[in-house]
């Protein structure tokens, strides 16, 4: 049942649409102190990764986020902080690639064709390179020896790097769910607007340019304006009172 529950999750996967904030070939653009911190401080980074995934809230921790059988048999309930501290140093990667589906299930969104690329060749160097060694090993040659420790180092060296760039995707996600980017969209501030006076043919318009550039074209409205009575007249008007 477990398993299947896994392949499920794997093939939902699959139809996610949203794409990572950054891919792994820009993760040290995106964010070239952290990538190094993650390098050199591997453990560290994925505990306050998965901390932080959880909103801080260490009640929610389940082991490897509940994608490996030994999910929910570990005491988690008791001592979660020690739990996880086991978990990022005894299995690293495990605890990388957790995060990783743990951000995808939360937020639909898939991998890459380039990131399966990097993340498939890192995964054939380990492969690779546990080959060569037993191959050595049984064989007793100096020469496939010292391949297998090239190759050994080869692996290691990208094991380590995309870890780091993995941790660093998981950051710059986590930074955009908190909204450390700032807002989707900013509104500009509307232009100030004019009052309407009376010596004016029309009121300004609201928005856009402001009144007067470039000039209405017609005569000038003289004063008083047209139509105006010339001559005063008398008051009270002639015959408004009765003979």
């Amino acid at each position: 049942m477990a398993n299947q529950e896994y392949l499920d999750k794997m093939q939902l996967r699959q139809s996610y649409r949203n794409l990572w904030h950054t891919d792994l070939m820009h993760t040290i653009q995106a964010d070239f102190p952290y990538c190094c911190l993650s390098l050199w401080c591997g453990p560290c980074v994925s505990y306050m990764l998965r901390k932080r995934a959880l909103y801080n809230d260490m009640s929610r921790y389940t082991c490897c986020a509940g994608y490996l059988p030994c999910s929910g048999r570990c005491g988690e309930s008791q001592c979660p902080e020690f739990c996880l501290a086991a978990e990022v140093f005894c299995c690293f990667g495990n605890s990388v690639a957790s995060t990783r589906f743990l951000l995808q299930d939360e937020f639909n969104i898939q991998t890459t064709q380039c990131d399966n690329c990097i993340i498939g060749f890192m995964f054939l160097l380990q492969q690779l390179a546990c080959i060569c060694s037993i191959i050595a090993c049984l064989v007793g040659s100096e020469e496939l020896s010292e391949l297998s420790q090239i190759i050994n180092c080869l692996s290691d060296f990208v094991y380590w790097t995309v870890c780091a760039c993995m941790q660093t995707q998981h950051k710059v996600e986590l930074d955009k769910r908190d909204g450390k980017f700032g807002p989707p969209g900013v509104m500009a501030v509307p232009p100030v607007q004019q009052m309407s006076r009376i010596d004016q043919p029309i009121p300004p318009p609201a928005y856009g340019q402001p009144y007067g550039y470039p000039p209405p074209q017609g005569p000038a409205q003289g004063y008083p304006p047209p139509g105006y009575p010339s001559q005063p007249q008398a008051y009270p008007p002639p015959g408004y009172y009765p003979k």
